[in-house]
Parts: structure tokens; sequence; C-alpha cells
């Protein structure tokens, strides 16, 4: 037919645009990889309460806040670290992960407040092998700092990515 035009058939799978597709041999141990930012908004606190039934005050309610150390509403811990780590999906160094093995030293060192703009700066603390050929497992080293550089939470996570 004149003027269509075919792509000949992948056998591989697509991968989303503008983002790599990175495998287990991309990283070793002591690389680096920054992440860009988000700002934590009123919004972000709302849904996550909603979301997981996390409804303290500390999080949702001004006038109980003020009245705590931190003098004012500050995000929740686990929503900081779920942050940290869909940040650090967005890299694309996480399109080829066939298993989530958890989390490791989860530790919040300092309050995310509405306002704030978190980041992570991830450190690959090993890259190994495993038994099978087509699988490696990295082991991840997170700080996610806001926008002073201050770091406020630090967590490592491990998983089995797919190798070339």
């Amino acid at each position: 037919m004149h003027g269509i035009h075919s792509r000949p058939a992948s056998t591989t799978r697509p991968v989303p645009k503008g983002r790599p597709d990175h495998f287990w041999e991309d990283l070793v141990a002591s690389d680096v990889i920054h992440t860009a930012g988000m700002t934590i908004t009123d919004a972000h606190l709302v849904q996550w309460a909603g979301l997981t039934g996390d409804l303290v005050s500390l999080h949702l309610d001004e006038t109980y806040a003020a009245t705590t150390p931190f003098g004012q509403r500050i995000a929740h811990g686990p929503l900081t670290l779920s942050l940290g780590l869909g940040l650090m999906t967005q890299t694309g160094y996480f399109s080829n992960v066939v298993a989530w093995l958890g989390l490791d030293e989860v530790r919040a060192v300092a309050p995310v407040f509405i306002g704030d703009t978190i980041r992570v700066i991830a450190t690959v603390d090993m890259a190994r092998e495993t038994k099978k050929p087509a699988q490696g497992i990295w082991k991840i080293n997170y700080s996610v700092l806001k926008q002073d550089d201050s770091t406020v939470m630090t967590f490592s996570s491990s998983f089995i990515i797919k190798r070339k």
C-alpha cells in the first residue's frame, strides 16, 4: 500500500520513551545515582493518609501540629520512603526488576515539611551475580535529602535485576 509503512516485528519489549533500558551490568558497587526532586504538598499528606489510613494528627491537623516540637505538620515517614523509591524508579534503572527483595536500616533523621523539596542520592553498595545466569542482585543505599542538602532519611533496598 502506498504511503503506509510498517515496522518489522520486534522480539524485545518496548522501552518507555525517555527511560533507558538498564540491566544488572549497568551498575557496579560504588556507582552513584542522583534523582530529580519533588516538592511535598498538602495533597501528598492528605492523599497518603487516605490511601493508607494513617490519619495521625501530626500530619493532618495544623492546630495540633503547631503544639509539637516541629511547630507544623510533617510528612509521614513511610510517605518520604515511598517517594524516595519512586524518585529512583524515574531514573530508569529499574526497568528490568525481576523482584524487590526488601528494605533494611530505615532511619528517619529529620522531618519533611510541606514545601520541602526532596531528592535521592543513591549509592550501589553491592552488585553480585546469582546462581541464575539471567539475573543479578543490587543492594542500593539511599539518602533522601531536602533542598538545603540535609539528610532526612536513609535506607537500603535490594533488587533482583535481569542481566543482558
